[in-house]
């Protein structure tokens, strides 16, 4: 039973990277396709799926169309009531969706004037009172999710749940942007920026560029502050050390060199992903 998901950018939409979370941390199969959010394509490209104008937007297996994060993660929820969506405790689960909603719904001064973008961390960015605001607001709500229900692991209620995918693009907003947080906030952005499916959505947008930059900002530049001990660049021919693409098992036609090592990989996506973080892909780490 696999469904199919509709996103926008990989680098840029925050709503697309809560869907693709959704499937891709509770292992639920899913068909991702991109639509031309900045290509001028994507009315186009979303008509067969009226009414949804915005992304993502899921098709079931029964052909179902499901638009908006909150609808797609309750939808989901209610078809796989095993997979943990929502915290099995009551009360836990109460301020979950309440966190979520309000995450939905709110944080306007965050999503106007800190676009997510995953390129790199400006250096500089002025805090308005109403960012400031924001964010303060944002740490009492982790806090109190921690203190109350987050004993169980790293995450807001211990396990991963639908309140870890809502409140994802928020941390790659806090690291795009240098934005000043706690230490326990800050423990928390932390475990999203490091978290391999992360890493892989990030490093899957990193193989798309753009010209002009969408939301580029006249501050200076700093790396995003994520890296894996690994640096690898694309090359044009080699010897490679694998006949196999580490992902589709086909044989390999394009290259990467790591360390004076030449690896294959079947087409230009799976070795740009693999450029872009080589550290976030388990299969060509057991390679190396």
């Amino acid at each position: 039973m696999t469904y199919d998901l509709y996103i926008g950018d990989r680098t840029f939409s925050s709503w697309s990277l809560r869907g693709w979370l959704m499937f891709e941390k509770f292992n639920i199969p899913c068909r991702t396709h991109l639509v031309g959010l900045y290509s001028g394509t994507m009315k186009q490209d979303l008509a067969p799926f009226a009414p949804a104008r915005l992304v993502p937007v899921m098709r079931t297996p029964e052909g179902d169309v499901v638009g908006d994060t909150l609808a797609i993660g309750e939808t989901l929820a209610e078809r796989h009531p095993d997979t943990g969506f929502w915290p099995s405790d009551a009360s836990a689960r109460i301020l979950a969706r309440w966190m979520v909603a309000e995450m939905h719904s709110g944080f306007a001064a965050l999503r106007n004037e800190c676009p997510m973008q995953l390129l790199q961390q400006y250096d500089g960015f002025p805090v308005t009172a109403a960012i400031q605001a924001d964010l303060d607001r944002l740490e009492e709500l982790w806090t109190l999710a921690r203190e109350r229900h987050g004993n169980g692991g790293p995450w807001l209620f211990g396990a991963y749940s639908l309140a870890d995918v809502f409140f994802a693009p928020i941390a790659a907003r806090i690291a795009g942007y240098g934005l000043p947080i706690g230490p326990d906030a800050g423990i928390y952005c932390a475990q999203h920026l490091e978290d391999t499916a992360f890493r892989q959505w990030r490093a899957m947008g990193l193989t798309k560029s753009y010209d002009p930059e969408p939301y580029a900002l006249d501050f200076s530049k700093q790396p995003w502050p994520v890296a894996g001990p690994h640096a690898a660049t694309a090359v044009e021919n080699g010897v490679p050390e694998n006949t196999a693409c580490p992902y589709s098992g086909k044989p390999v036609t394009h290259f990467l060199q790591l360390d004076g090592r030449i690896f294959g990989f079947c087409n230009t996506f799976c070795r740009d992903k693999t450029v872009a973080d080589p550290d976030a892909w388990p299969a060509f780490v057991a390679l190396i």
